[in-house]
């Protein structure tokens, strides 16, 4: 298990307005470069899964969904799935430019708008979000738009808002999920 710093806001992707902010970069290739370099792993996507919190679990899924070459399985938890209804918040615009400026750059670059990216097969999905969390409505619509799209996914919801008491429940369920993707004969 490795846990990166994903910094307060780097959304875990590119920047294309600051060459500083090169999160997609670092967790998706150098990181795992550097861990199949230096530990024992199994060294392809059947070995690697990614899951996150809140502005992580976007990342957890946009990285997924951009790399079904390195990860097999991903997990959200309370993901901030769409940025779009935050044009000011979390330092989005400082990453990406302002979305009345760059409105396809935001689109490109929140999950809600990349299933179509996902292959079928690629990816073992699990998401799940508090019902009383801020992200709800968008984590549900998610949930629905992989549903209409015929992507497999677990999606779960128990009470519980946008904190760590939700968050240490949670992470039991993302390691079930994990184990039993690692462990599953193929």
């Amino acid at each position: 298990m490795v846990c990166p710093d994903g910094n307060v806001t780097s959304w875990y992707f590119d920047s294309p307005v600051d060459p500083e902010w090169k999160y997609e970069t670092y967790v998706a290739k150098e990181l795992v470069s550097y861990v199949d370099e230096h530990y024992k792993t199994i060294a392809e996507k059947k070995g690697r899964g990614i899951t996150g919190l809140s502005m992580g679990g976007h990342g957890a899924l946009y990285l997924a969904i951009k790399h079904q070459d390195v990860y097999g399985a991903v997990g959200s938890m309370s993901g901030g799935v769409d940025i779009k209804p935050f044009p000011n918040g979390w330092n989005i615009s400082k990453r990406l430019g302002t979305e009345d400026e760059f409105p396809e750059r935001w689109k490109q670059n929140s999950v809600i708008d990349m299933i179509y990216r996902i292959k079928p097969g690629s990816l073992a999905i699990a998401i799940e979000c508090g019902t009383e969390d801020f992200f709800y409505k968008m984590n549900v619509r998610l949930h629905d738009e992989l549903s209409y799209n015929n992507i497999p996914h677990d999606f779960t919801t128990r009470p519980g808002v946008h904190n760590w008491d939700y968050w240490a429940n949670a992470i039991k369920f993302q390691s079930v999920f994990l184990s039993n993707y690692f462990n599953a004969k193929p």
